[in-house]
Parts: C-alpha cells; sequence; structure tokens
C-alpha cells in the first residue's frame, strides 16, 4: 500500500475540512503507520513553512516567520541580540522563578529602602534640631511593627489569592470597581515613583562615593533605567539570575557592617565627630505633626512589601508556599536591616549632611570600616540595590496593567506578551514616565520622596479591607481569626495614608491625590467604550449574504500598469466597477478619456475636477455622495499603490493611498481594499 493516499474524507478528529482549493498536502493527509490492514492515522504533511499536528492544527517553522529583506533580517539579529531568543508559550513554566531570584527580583525595593529610609526621617527631624534626632529610633520600631503587621496581612492575601491577588483584584471583587481602580491608579503612580526614587537614590549613593559624577546626575539616571527596561524584555526568569547577585551582596554587606558596627560599639565605641547640622536645622518647632512628618517619609522603607503578593503565578509550584516563605524572608530582613541602620545611626549620633554630598548610609560606613575595600563594596552595592529596586516595578506595573486589561479598564495591548514573554508595551510605559520624571526632578530624591509612599499605603488599605470582606463572606476555617488580623492591617494602613497625605500635601502630595481620580475617569472611560463595542458587536442573528454584489470604486491618476491591473482585479469582485480620476487640469483628463474605451474597455470613467488641486477631498466626498444616494449600498474601494523594494524609497513618494484608507476607514458601508503591485529593481 502507497504511503501517499487521497486526502480523507472526514477531518482527523478536533480539526476541519481545508478550504476548497486549498493544496491538500500542506493542510493534511493520510500516512500508513504498521503492517496490518487498516491500520492507518491522519497526520500533517511537512511543508517548508509549516510542521503540523495530528489533530489538523498547522505550526509555522521559523523560516516562515522570518523577515525577507536584508534590512528585516539585521533588524531581527539586532533584537535577538538585545533582548534573546523567543520563548515558545510552551516554555512559560520554566521560566518561573525558585525562591532565590524571587528574592532578588521582587523584594529588591523594599530591601533597597534602607538606604535612604532612615535617612528620610532624619533629615526632618534635624529641622526641630540637632535633639529631635533621638526620635529617629522609636519612628523605627513603630516602622517596623507596622512592617510585621503589613507583612503578615499579605501572608494571607496570597492565601486567599494564590492567582496573583493585588490590591486591585481584592478590592474590585470585594468592595467594587471604584474601590479597584483607585487601589491600581494609587500603585501605577506609585510604581512610577519607585523606579524614579530608586534610581535616583542609587545615583546618589553612587555620587557620595564619586563626587566628580555629581553633574551627570540626569543622564546617569535615565542611562539605567533604560538598561532596567532592556533587561526586563529578556524576562523576568533572566533578569532575575541577573539581578540575584547584586541583591545579595548587598544584604550580605549591609548585615556585615552592622556585625561589625555592633562589635565595635560594644568593645570600645566608634569616635564620632558631627559636622554642621546647616542653616535649616533647628529652624521649627519639634511639634507632634513634624515627628509625624518623619514617619511618613520613614514609611517609605515599606514601599514594595505588596510586590509579591501581585504575582504569585510567577513562582515555581508550589507556588503559594514559595511566596509566603519568601515574602516572610524579605519582611525579617528589611526590619533587621532598618532597624540596625536606625540604631546605629541614632547611637553614634550621626548628622545628615546638609549639602546632601553624602548620604547618612556613607557616613555610617565610613565611620565603621574606613576608606577601604569594604567601604567601595557598601557603597556600589547599595547603588546597585538601589537601582535594581526599580525592578519590583518592573514586575508589577505591566502585569498590574494586563490585568486591568483583561478587564477592559485599560487598552487591550497591554495584555500582549512579547517574544520574551513579558509585558513588553508595559514595561515601555513604565520607562517613558519613569524617565520623564527624572528629568523634571532633576534627579532629586528629596524632591521626589514627598510624592512617594501615599499611592502605595492606599493600595495597602484598599487591599486589606478587601480581604476582612473575602473571609467574612468565606467558608474557610479560621475566617474571623484571619479578618481580624487583615482588619488590623487596614486600619494602621489607613492612619498612615492619611497622616502621610496630611504631611506630604503642601510639599508635592497633592500632585498624586490630583492624579489619582484622573486616571480612575480615563479608566471608567475606557472600560464604557469597550462595553459600548461588546454590545454593538454581540448578536445572535445569522448573517446572511445580501446578494447583490457591492459598488466597487478605483480611484486612479492615470492608465499605469498598476491602474490596469487594479482595474481588472475589481472586475473579478463585481460587475459593478467605476473608476475615479481627480485632476486640476481637464485637458490631460480628456487625454485620457480619448484612451479609455480602447485601454480599458466598458468601466465607467468618472472624472471629477479640482480647481483648489485637492485630492482626497474629491475623492471622499464622491464616496459620501454615493452613501447618501442610496444609504443600502455596500461600497468597496480599490486602492492601487505600488511598492518600492526599499523602505527609505517610500520617503519619495506621497503616500495617497495611505491618507485615503485612514480617512475611508471611518466611514460607515465602506470596505477598503489595497491592492500592491511590488516594484521590481
Amino acid at each position: 500500500m502507497s504511503n501517499e493516499q487521497k486526502p480523507p474524507d472526514r477531518p482527523p478528529e478536533g480539526g476541519t475540512h481545508p478550504p476548497t482549493g486549498f493544496h491538500p498536502d500542506l493542510v493534511w493527509r493520510e500516512e500508513v503507520v504498521g503492517s496490518k490492514p487498516g491500520d492507518r492515522v491522519v497526520r500533517i504533511a511537512r511543508h517548508r513553512y509549516f510542521q503540523g499536528l495530528a489533530s489538523g492544527v498547522l505550526v509555522p517553522r521559523p523560516a516562515a516567520t522570518e523577515p525577507k529583506s536584508g534590512t528585516g533580517r539585521f533588524l531581527m539579529k539586532a533584537k535577538h541580540f538585545l533582548v534573546g531568543q523567543p520563548i515558545s508559550s510552551a516554555m512559560e513554566s520554566q521560566e518561573r522563578l525558585n525562591k532565590f531570584r524571587a528574592l532578588a527580583v521582587l523584594s529588591s525595593d523594599a530591601l533597597s529602602s534602607v538606604a535612604y529610609g532612615t535617612e528620610a526621617a532624619m533629615r526632618t527631624l534635624i529641622l526641630a534640631g540637632v535633639g529631635a534626632l533621638a526620635f529617629t529610633m522609636p519612628i523605627s520600631i513603630v516602622i517596623a511593627i507596622l512592617l510585621i503587621i503589613v507583612a503578615t496581612s499579605y501572608q494571607q492575601t496570597i492565601q486567599g489569592y494564590p492567582g496573583g491577588g493585588g490590591s486591585y483584584i481584592v478590592a474590585h471583587e470585594n468592595i467594587g470597581p471604584v474601590a479597584g481602580l483607585t487601589a491600581a491608579a494609587a500603585l501605577l503612580v506609585d510604581y512610577v515613583l519607585t523606579v524614579a526614587v530608586s534610581v535616583a537614590a542609587g545615583v546618589a549613593a553612587l555620587v557620595s562615593g564619586f563626587p566628580p559624577l555629581l553633574p551627570y546626575v540626569v543622564p546617569i539616571s535615565i542611562g539605567l533605567v533604560l538598561l532596567i527596561a532592556v533587561l526586563n524584555l529578556r524576562g523576568i526568569r533572566e533578569s532575575g539570575s541577573i539581578f540575584a547577585i547584586p541583591t545579595y551582596v548587598f544584604v550580605f554587606s549591609i548585615l556585615g557592617l552592622i556585625g561589625w558596627a555592633l562589635f565595635r560599639l560594644s568593645t570600645g565605641g566608634i569616635p564620632y565627630t558631627p559636622g554642621p547640622a546647616g542653616p535649616r536645622a533647628g529652624t521649627e518647632t519639634l511639634t507632634w505633626f513634624l515627628v509625624l512628618s518623619a514617619f511618613a517619609k520613614g514609611c517609605t522603607a515599606m514601599t514594595g512589601t505588596e510586590a509579591i503578593s501581585n504575582v504569585v503565578p510567577v513562582f515555581e509550584k508550589p507556588e503559594i508556599r514559595n511566596a509566603r516563605i519568601t515574602l516572610g524572608l524579605m519582611a525579617g530582613l528589611l526590619a533587621v536591616m532598618f532597624i540596625g541602620i536606625s540604631f546605629l545611626a541614632s547611637h553614634i549620633g550621626i548628622i545628615p549632611d546638609p549639602t546632601e554630598a553624602e548620604t547618612v548610609l556613607s557616613q555610617l560606613t565610613r565611620l565603621t570600616v574606613g576608606d577601604g575595600s569594604y567601604y567601595y563594596l557598601v557603597t556600589v552595592s547599595t547603588t546597585l540595590i538601589l537601582v535594581l529596586a526599580a525592578n519590583t516595578s518592573y514586575a508589577s506595573f505591566p502585569r498590574l496593567l494586563y490585568v486591568m486589561a483583561r478587564d477592559r479598564y485599560v487598552p487591550r495591548w497591554f495584555g500582549l506578551r512579547g517574544d520574551r514573554l513579558a509585558f513588553n508595551i508595559g514595561i515601555l510605559a513604565l520607562t517613558f514616565f519613569s524617565c520623564a520624571l527624572l528629568a523634571i526632578f532633576g534627579g532629586n530624591v528629596e524632591r521626589l520622596l514627598p510624592l512617594y509612599a501615599i499611592g502605595v499605603f492606599t493600595g495597602f488599605t484598599l487591599s486589606q479591607a478587601g480581604m476582612v470582606r473575602h473571609w467574612l463572606r468565606g467558608t474557610e476555617a479560621n475566617r474571623k481569626r484571619k479578618a481580624a488580623i487583615n482588619g488590623l492591617g487596614a486600619v494602621v494602613t489607613a492612619v498612615v495614608a492619611v497622616v502621610i497625605a496630611v504631611t506630604k500635601f503642601e510639599e508635592g502630595a497633592w500632585m498624586v491625590i490630583l492624579i489619582a481620580p484622573c486616571l480612575i475617569a480615563l479608566f471608567l472611560a475606557i472600560h464604557g467604550h469597550y462595553l459600548r463595542i461588546a454590545k454593538q458587536l454581540r448578536t445572535q442573528a445569522p448573517v446572511k449574504p445580501k446578494g447583490t454584489p457591492p459598488l466597487v470604486l478605483v480611484p486612479i491618476s492615470s492608465l499605469s500598469l498598476v491602474a490596469r491591473q487594479a482595474l481588472a482585479f475589481a472586475e473579478d469582485l463585481s460587475k459593478r466597477v467605476v473608476a475615479i480620476h481627480v485632476t486640476s487640469e481637464l485637458s490631460e483628463a480628456e487625454l485620457l478619456r480619448s484612451q479609455w474605451s480602447e485601454v480599458v474597455g466598458e468601466v465607467p470613467l468618472v472624472i471629477i475636477e479640482s480647481p483648489y488641486r485637492l485630492l482626497l477631498q474629491p475623492l471622499l466626498a464622491y464616496v459620501d455622495a454615493v452613501r447618501e444616494m442610496d444609504p443600502d449600498e455596500t461600497i468597496m474601494v480599490v486602492l492601487p499603490e505600488f511598492i518600492p523594494r526599499h523602505w527609505w524609497e517610500n520617503l519619495l513618494h506621497n503616500q495617497t493611498a495611505l491618507r485615503m484608507k485612514g480617512a475611508l476607514l471611518f466611514r460607515s458601508r465602506v470596505a477598503v481594499t489595497s491592492f500592491p503591485y511590488q516594484l521590481e529593481e
């Protein structure tokens, strides 16, 4: 029996018959498998562009999707060099993160905040004089307790929403759409600020060790954001591998610094001669408002705590267990490092540099280990972790937009994945807004911090409040205890959010408070647009052919080869074809008319004079006139156009067909098709 059989009478299971005229060998054929009679299966035939599956599904080979031009191949190779080779959807499970990588990718924002959280509180307290710095340690203890409460609450969020809760989903499902959008708007703004603040703080740490770089703060900051964006375009697993080393170097170098400083303090102390406190020191009275303001700025150390609960599905199995362990490790490390640095800075009596040329952490490191190699290890690792802290936003911002796109609150293209399974549009949007912020605020951490943290604490509050309703409406064991834990988290984070809003309002927090309602209104408008479209397109009525062929209009400028071929193509589509010629010189139009019947035949020719030398508007006016004369008429416009061999040759032509397509797409009952003619060399 021959291996080559005729196409089967019925398609394979799960498949469909190939369209009429479709080459059967490209779709499927019968092949004999085994030696017994009737031992046959239906399989897809192989082709140089396709390979197939037994179910009748075609899978394109790489050759089918690669660019054909030299320029296209060069750009493809450059892209692959920059972001890596494409990753198949089937390989997605292998792109997940283990606990080691996840701690580096998702905790870098929270862990890095120890480099500036203590200093942010101290710079506010010193306005009341050097003596007010004694409040640094009590404030740090309160923040550490708050961190434990929030981390415990998010442990339960991970358990309740293993698909990746996040403040948006939790608030949306349990409180309502407006609450969910409020959380989303607050977090989106905060993620952008996280990138700007983290990179600016990293560059500030770098400048502390290398002062000659001070004039180049903004270019360096923007360059680092672009570098992080490229690394994230390569995929979350690869970026996690790259970011792991500097993250762990920072953690162990800070823990080593704290341990050595405590040892020195216990065996004789660390000598320190305070520098000048600066002209602003002692200019304000020590009030509860000032203390609360210092507390609000110190709370920037908690940003990023929610990141792990947002992206539970990126963990390796078992996802819930790995996510909860990673969150616990992050919270523990953050609390130890934050309290340790605050204790040492308070006990030694470090005064923040009024010129902001050197950070508190840099001063502490220099006092503890001197100017040797360990100092530069801490300085460089601090710079790297602060810069890489932006990666937490790059993990959360695109994924939040993906979820919102799925719910139709943002454009659908935010839900598309790139070659490396990354949400490229979200990554590029975050990069653009972050670079804009850095340029506007000159890469200054102190100017950016007042905008920071209010968004994330708003998200904290709405998420925890939503979890309270989630547990109370459910049937899980110990749900009342779980609701009480989340309720405590909601109360304390709400208080902090109010404190931050009040104390930072005049410093710039009003911008975040103003932007959030604008974003919510935008999300609702986008959602309404998608709902209107869905309502118009949703119908159960069968669609039947009209029976009357469409009226085909063919705009032509001359009797060129491409125009004649377009007319022939139009006659294949319908017997109702009309050619249209727009001219500002009637003498040229008469010459065309005289040749028409001999060259073209019976196709009617309509000549439109354009006294003001307009081309597009008269054509559109003719289409509108036909639509008004017969509202039920279906019109097809065939646009002849020639395609140059090289992209740059398009600059030599006026792109009339392209402009006309753009205009006709907004007219009802008008179909537009291009008839391209490929020019040869």
